[in-house]
């Protein structure tokens, strides 16, 4: 029930501004204008992922607080657009006719280094690690991984090994898609 101070919620479309994992929070820039919204941690969890990546689209619900607005709930994550960063070639080589073919798959989060650009993950049934290069999770719309998280990642065949080229949330890879 919402008081004097706060207003229903509404659906708003706009881009993140930051993220930061490790303070919990960031923020997001409405494409309509106006005053910039939280985005809390806890929020994001609910839509299975534990961060976004700056510049990613996203469309949220957000309430007017005594504090601000504030997005309620995560509906949609679209990755960040292409820009003038470094392209890792492995995971750019894949048409996204065939990266769509590829399957999710279980894995968690072995260790991962933003500042380096890159981690591991373990992938249910393999003994092989996969590598998760950081511009390979951006394109994905995260920011950054957590060890122990799980996660959903299709994987192919890289010149050093097997490369994720693409990750999203765990619910992912055990819920039967519909979409192509």
């Amino acid at each position: 029930m919402a008081n004097d101070n706060e207003e229903a919620l509404r659906r708003v479309a706009g881009r993140v501004k930051w993220f930061d994992p490790s303070k919990g929070f960031g923020f997001v820039i409405a494409d309509e204008g106006g005053p910039d919204i939280l985005l809390h941690a806890n929020v994001l969890r609910n839509f299975g992922q534990s961060s976004v990546a700056d510049g990613a689209g996203v469309e949220l619900l957000v309430q007017k607080t005594q504090r601000g607005l504030q997005a309620t709930e995560v509906l949609r994550i679209d990755p960040p657009e292409p820009g003038d960063a470094p392209v890792f070639e492995d995971a750019m080589r894949i048409e996204p006719s065939e990266l769509a073919k590829l399957p999710l798959e279980p894995a968690r989060v072995k260790w991962f280094d933003k500042v380096k650009g890159f981690g591991f993950a373990n992938v249910f049934g393999r003994q092989q690690d996969v590598f998760v290069h950081i511009e390979v999770l951006r394109r994905s719309g995260l920011a950054d991984l957590q060890p122990g998280e799980a996660i959903a990642i299709r994987v192919t065949e890289g010149q050093r090994g097997q490369l994720a080229v693409m990750v999203g949330p765990w619910e992912s890879a055990i819920t039967p898609s519909s979409r192509d």
